[in-house]
């Protein structure tokens, strides 16, 4: 099977990558059930890319479907090692408009009926959180935005609610008092099952609206969203062509040995069956 070094799971309207060469497609069976679609490996400068559409070719899958387990055990099981995230975002920040991009550096999850771990069924780990998106990963995408002249801001806290109705405005003003900067449905459990596979993550997210407290502007709707979207797409796909040439084969950071004091359950007595399982996330540690 071809492998990749660098993943890519795009969001709502960005459904392939433009530029890659010798492209291949490839099915990965995984012990969490089927990715959201087949991943497309192709090259891009001296490395291989994979990219995954995260709702699946036509935009069939609702946020709270999405086999966020399957999608990064199959990216971890053919070699990836960082994954760029491109999501749609309603902004909770007057200074975040429509058509920016923001890089968020924190997370609040309000999900309430996802799958959000790896380790189950007789393992336990309990990976550090406290900065849910690689340092590392997040400069390169920022000076990508930078150097692209979009733009972009550097810092932010995306509140991940569950979807797939847009928010009350309740919601919205309590996400404010909480000085959170944006709001979408997707970046959990992703976030959280990369650490787990020890895979550096970041995400470039899109801002399409003002989500639903701003007076001034109309409620979100989906045309609204689908419109900004053909704009930020747009300056996403100029974006990742820009710094995947360049993207290392590997970053080094923290990311890389998260399960390394992690792991609680004693490794020498598992049961045969949760290693076969696990084995493309916890193998050097066996």
């Amino acid at each position: 099977m071809k492998t990749a070094s660098i993943g890519i799971i795009g969001g709502s309207g960005l459904y392939h990558i433009d530029n890659l060469t010798e492209l291949d497609q490839i099915q990965v069976k995984t012990p969490f059930g089927d990715p959201s679609d087949t991943i497309t490996i192709g090259r891009i400068g001296s490395e291989n890319v994979a990219f995954l559409p995260r709702h699946g070719k036509g935009h069939t899958i609702n946020p709270s479907e999405l086999p966020s387990r399957a999608n990064i055990y199959a990216l971890k099981s053919i070699g990836v090692k960082q994954i760029i995230s491109i999501s749609a975002v309603g902004s909770l920040d007057i200074n975040i408009k429509p058509q920016d991009m923001i890089v968020p550096n924190q997370l609040i999850d309000r999900t309430k009926a996802r799958e959000s771990t790896f380790f189950e069924k007789g393992i336990v780990a309990h990976v550090g959180l406290a900065e849910p998106f690689c340092p590392t990963l997040r400069k390169i995408l920022i000076e990508g935005a930078e150097n692209n002249g979009t733009k972009v801001h550097t810092n932010g806290t995306y509140v991940v609610m569950e979807g797939p109705a847009f928010s009350t405005k309740a919601e919205s003003e309590l996400y404010r008092s909480w000085n959170a900067s944006i709001i979408g449905m997707t970046a959990l459990p992703e976030a959280k099952l990369a650490r787990e596979a020890e895979i550096c993550y970041a995400t470039l997210a899109c801002v399409t609206d003002y989500d639903v407290w701003h007076d001034d502007f109309e409620n979100v709707t989906v045309e609204m969203v689908i419109k900004n979207l053909q704009s930020n797409v747009a300056n996403s796909r100029k974006i990742l062509a820009s710094i995947l040439p360049n993207l290392p084969d590997q970053i080094k950071c923290k990311c890389n040995n998260s399960l390394k004091d992690a792991i609680i359950s004693d490794l020498n007595n598992l049961d045969p069956k949760i290693v076969e399982r696990l084995n493309p996330i916890i193998h050097k540690y066996i």
